[in-house]
């Protein structure tokens, strides 16, 4: 299966999204801006293959294990 690549379709509607809210606030473009953005900068983060994608969590999951057992040691010793 092969991931759909987001990066052309948000920056083509940002032009329908500028001319959409021509009049609008100031805060609400620059709202709409950055959730499309975001929404385009989560398929830059994370892994679109889903063998790769298995491998990022189990390697989060790892890291934040290690994470919550190093502050309880931190706790433990008073540091």
């Amino acid at each position: 299966m092969v991931a759909q690549n987001l990066v052309p379709g948000v920056v083509m509607s940002v032009g329908g999204l500028a001319a959409a809210m021509i009049g609008a606030r100031w805060w609400a473009v620059v709202v709409c801006l950055g959730l499309s953005l975001a929404v385009t900068a989560l398929q830059l983060v994370f892994p679109q293959e889903s063998e790769h994608r298995l491998g990022w969590w189990k390697n989060r999951r790892a890291y934040r294990h290690r994470r919550s057992q190093l502050r309880q040691t931190r706790r433990h010793r008073g540091l």
